[in-house]
């Protein structure tokens, strides 16, 4: 029997985004009298994901799937709803919750782009206090699996994107998180 791991109740993620009239006029007028309007980013969602479920987000640009993963792994806060990841707040960023989960964005680097990948895993093993046994184990089943080992001490400015987002999954993973947010994984892949 699989134990639920993310729950989601009706989570609203809103912006209000100010608005303005074109021109030096609609400026001045901004400047005295501002009017927003609220955007609904993500618009009461409820889902239930077990343990063992790959669950996939199809949508147009703008549906709102990418703000679902930050507000999933704690990077925003809901307007509104319940959320829990293996049973944690994810907005609280708790050490004990951040150590479980990983998050991989297809247009964001993890890794430090003047260094090669071995520096951004070595920082990345101290960061989340992974042994040198563990990480050496996971470290050589990752990187022999993705093929990577002659761009390790390459900077990873000088790789492909395909180079990089191999080496993102391994940063990604080498702390064995129990839940992987993937946005846009596949570019470059």
């Amino acid at each position: 029997m699989s134990s639920l791991v993310i729950s989601v109740t009706n989570l609203k993620k809103y912006y209000q985004i100010h608005q303005k009239e074109p021109g030096i006029g609609g400026s001045i007028n901004a400047f005295f009298n501002r009017k927003y309007i609220d955007v609904k980013a993500v618009n009461a969602i409820s889902f239930r994901i077990n343990e063992g479920e790959l669950v996939g987000f199809i949508g147009p640009n703008g549906a709102g799937k990418t703000t679902t993963l930050k507000v999933l792994s704690g990077l925003l806060y809901p307007t509104s709803g319940q959320i829990s990841v293996l049973g944690k707040i994810p907005f609280k960023r708790e050490k004990e919750f951040q150590t479980q989960i990983s998050l991989i964005m297809g247009q964001k680097n993890q890794l430090w782009w003047d260094l090669p990948p071995m520096d951004s895993f070595i920082l990345n093993r101290e960061i989340y206090e992974i042994s040198e046994q563990k990480f050496q184990k996971i470290f050589n089943k990752l990187s022999e699996m993705l093929e990577v080992g002659d761009i390790l001490t390459t900077p990873v400015r000088k790789l492909s994107l395909g180079q990089r987002m191999k080496c993102e999954l391994i940063a990604a993973l080498l702390h064995s998180p129990k839940v992987l947010f993937l946005d846009e994984p596949t570019i470059g892949l």
